[in-house]
C-alpha cells in the first residue's frame, strides 16, 4: 500500500501519532467541510483512513483494514490521472491562518523517482493552517504550481488552496489531509473514538450526507470497456479510455478496478452479449492477501466480421471473506440504438 505523506518536513518537525481521545471537551471541537470539490463516494474515494492501532499492525475506526502501519490522516482520491489534469480544487476545512506553504515538487509517481528522491519532503507540495483552539489541518500531494495561499495569509472555510497533484509520496493522485488538535492525530470520521472500541467517537465532518459518511470496506474505483487487454497503468493514468471498442474491435474486454479488497476475497466478471449469452466470464481466484487496489478484466476476441449491435453487459461481483457482497453492472452500446 504506498506510504503517503507523513509529513511536510520544510514545515515543521511532525510526529506520527496514534489516534488518541481529545483531553478537552466539547468546546474545543470543530467542525470540518470535506477539502475536496468533488461528490464522496461518486467522483472521489476514501482510500485510507487513520490508523488506530499503537502497534505495528492496521486497524481503521470500524477494526478494518482501510489504513496502513502509522498513517496519520486521510487520504482521498479521484479515480484516475485524467480526472487529476483537469484540475480537482482542494478547500480549506475550517477558518485558519496559513502558516507554510511548499509549491515547487513536480508530479511525478514514487515508483519512478524513487523515496530517496523525497526524503524529508513526502508530503510533496502542500498547505498547514491554524485554526482555533489547538487545531490544525495539512494538506499533502497538491500539484506544482497549483498552491494558491501565501504564509500569515487568512483563509474562510472552502477557500481553494491548490489542486490535487502527485507530489511526494504516492502513487495516484489525492489529497492527503492530517488533523491535529493539540498535537494529537484526529481522525474526522471518529472524533473522541476509544482506542479498542470499534467505532466509537463521532464524525466532525460538516456538509455531508449519512450516505456518504457511511464506512464502506470495499469501493469500485474504475470500470469500462476496451479493445485490447488493459493493465493497472493505463487505467491509473486514463490512458485505457484511448482504446473504446467498436464493432470492427478485435476485442470486447470489460475491467473493474476495486479499492480496499481483503485476503479471501472472490471476484467474478461476467461480460453478456445483446441477446443475454454470456460472451466470456472470469473467476477470480480468492485473494491471498489485502489489496489497496485491484483490477480484474473480461473479455474475448471478434471471430465475426464485425460485432453483433446491441447493447453488451457487464457484471462484477466480490464474495467478501467478510459476508459482505458488492456488485456492479454496466453496459457500452454498440452501434445505433
Amino acid at each position: 500500500m504506498v506510504r503517503s505523506a507523513t509529513g511536510l518536513r520544510l514545515l515543521s518537525s511532525l510526529l506520527l501519532s496514534v489516534v488518541l481521545p481529545a483531553s478537552a471537551g466539547a468546546i474545543d471541537e470543530i467542525e470540518l467541510l470535506f477539502p475536496v470539490r468533488c461528490v464522496l463516494g461518486s467522483t472521489c474515494f476514501i482510500q485510507s483512513y487513520v490508523d488506530h492501532d499503537g502497534t505495528d499492525q492496521v486497524r481503521d475506526y470500524q477494526c478494518g483494514g482501510r489504513s496502513y502501519d502509522a498513517h496519520d490522516g486521510t487520504d482521498i482520491r479521484i479515480p484516475d490521472m485524467a480526472v487529476q489534469r483537469q484540475g480537482v480544487e482542494v478547500l480549506a476545512t475550517a477558518a485558519g491562518t496559513v502558516t507554510a506553504t511548499r509549491d515547487e515538487i513536480d508530479d511525478i509517481s514514487v515508483r519512478t523517482i524513487g523515496r530517496t528522491a523525497i526524503k524529508g519532503k513526502e508530503c510533496g507540495n502542500g498547505v498547514v493552517i491554524d485554526h482555533a483552539n489547538g487545531w490544525k489541518t495539512q494538506y499533502c500531494h497538491l500539484a506544482r504550481g497549483s498552491v494558491r495561499v501565501s504564509r500569515n495569509e487568512r483563509v474562510s472555510p472552502g477557500h481553494p488552496i491548490g489542486l490535487i497533484g502527485l507530489s511526494g509520496d504516492t502513487e495516484f493522485p489525492h489529497l492527503h489531509l492530517t488533523v491535529r488538535h493539540r498535537n494529537k492525530i484526529v481522525d474526522p470520521f471518529a472524533y473522541e473514538s476509544e482506542p479498542t472500541l470499534c467505532g466509537s467517537g463521532h464524525s466532525i465532518w460538516t456538509g455531508l450526507t449519512s450516505d456518504q459518511l457511511k464506512y464502506r470496506s470495499r469501493e469500485i474505483l474504475n470500470v469500462g470497456f476496451t479493445d485490447h487487454s488493459p493493465t493497472m497503468d493505463q487505467i491509473e493514468s486514463g490512458e485505457v479510455t484511448k482504446y473504446p471498442v467498436s464493432l470492427q474491435s478485435e476485442a470486447l474486454i470489460a475491467y473493474v478496478r476495486v479499492i480496499g479488497l481483503r485476503e479471501g476475497d472472490q471476484q467474478t466478471v461476467t461480460v453478456r452479449d445483446p441477446d443475454g449469452v454470456i460472451l466470456s466470464e472470469y473467476e477470480a481466484p480468492a485473494l491471498d492477501r489485502n489489496k489497496a487496489q485491484y483490477f480484474v478484466a473480461s473479455g474475448r476476441k471478434r471471430k465475426a466480421a464485425e460485432w453483433t449491435p446491441g447493447s453488451y453487459t457487464a457484471a462484477y461481483s466480490v464474495a467478501g471473506s467478510d459476508g459482505n457482497v458488492l456488485r456492479k453492472t454496466f453496459e457500452i452500446q454498440l452501434g445505433a440504438r
